[in-house]
């Protein structure tokens, strides 16, 4: 039976690597699942040893950015391969670990069992093997599933729609942005988007351009976003008796290169406290290189929720701003 189950599963990810787009030839069911849910396919005894405790550590690892070290970047559901079937394939995200007489590998494929899905199969003859591969490997896997929850979020973002036209002709670029968000503040060269989760607790994300030599390239490229991030929150969105925002000096915000819209742009994820008066939470902010207009488009979203969990809202922002495409 086990051996008929591995058959199968190579013939899907073959199927899946052959085929078109716009192919009729082979069904699949709507995938399913919570946002940032991995499915861990994986024997019970390696999940309780050396090989699920790597897991985890990797996959569940704190998100950084967060003031708490209890938000994980992935929730983990164990799932053995035994009862992997039916409706228990259709997750969205998948890790499958096999532990036999095969060659140590990583593989990723779309739409094996359901679709859309993201499956990564991890596979060594010893567990040392297996968890060599995971760490070699992590940074690959976590990049194939968050870019297949940001599609997804995007998806259910584009359910209802803000209208924005306004700033999007303004600053040359179009984004997807939820109808829930309103704009609290519009100029010609500065947006402000709201969005309330109760009477006092919002999610928020401000548009803004910069010359290209406002941010130098080197060591102190997150010194110039951090600078830059500073003089806009003093400048553009004051509260009373001088009250203000700034990036806390207590968390060494983190930066990572990547790409929106195939241009390069710098992410950084740190935390904001405000001067004058008690309140802090994360940021992040996008810095999207656009050579044509000698700019950089700034995107930078912040969440204000003391009490409640704060990932799932600075993945909205992530999934938000990575829908942006420039004129």
């Amino acid at each position: 039976m086990r051996a008929l189950y591995v058959l199968l599963f190579c013939v899907l990810l073959t199927a899946c690597d052959d085929k078109k787009d716009g192919d009729k030839s082979i069904y699949l069911p709507a995938s399913n699942g919570n946002l940032n849910n991995i499915s861990v396919v994986i024997d019970n005894q390696l999940w309780d040893g050396s090989v699920g405790e790597i897991i985890r550590e990797i996959f569940a690892a704190p998100l950084m950015g967060l003031p708490s070290d209890n938000e994980p970047i992935f929730k983990l559901r164990q799932i053995p391969p035994q009862v992997f079937d039916g409706f228990a394939t259709r997750s969205r995200i998948v890790l499958k670990i096999e532990k036999g007489d095969v060659d140590a590998s990583t593989k990723i494929a779309n739409d094996v069992f359901a679709k859309p899905q993201t499956v990564a199969v991890v596979t060594g003859e010893k567990m040392q093997d297996i968890i060599t591969q995971l760490k070699e490997t992590k940074a690959k896997i976590i990049d194939a599933f968050n870019k297949e929850e940001v599609k997804e979020k995007q998806r259910r973002i584009k359910l209802s729609l803000l209208a924005d036209e306004k700033m999007e002709q303004q600053l040359g670029f179009t984004i997807d942005i939820p109808s829930v968000y309103r704009i609290a503040k519009a100029t010609d060269d500065f947006f402000w988007i709201r969005k309330n989760l109760t009477s006092n607790k919002t999610i928020e994300i401000m548009f803004y351009e910069v010359p290209l030599e406002t941010i130098s390239q080197g060591d102190s490229t997150v010194v110039d976003i951090v600078k830059m991030r500073d003089k806009i929150t003093k400048t553009k969105i004051p509260g009373e008796d001088d009250i203000y925002m700034s990036v806390e000096d207590a968390y060494a915000p983190s930066m990572f290169k990547t790409i929106i819209d195939n241009k390069p742009a710098y992410e950084v994820r740190g935390l904001w406290e405000m001067n004058g008066f008690t309140g802090a939470g994360p940021f992040i902010t996008y810095a999207i290189e656009d050579e044509v207009n000698k700019r950089y488009l700034i995107a930078d979203g912040y969440v204000y929720a003391p009490s409640l969990s704060k990932s799932e809202y600075i993945f909205e922002l992530e999934s938000i701003i990575k829908s942006i495409t420039i004129k």
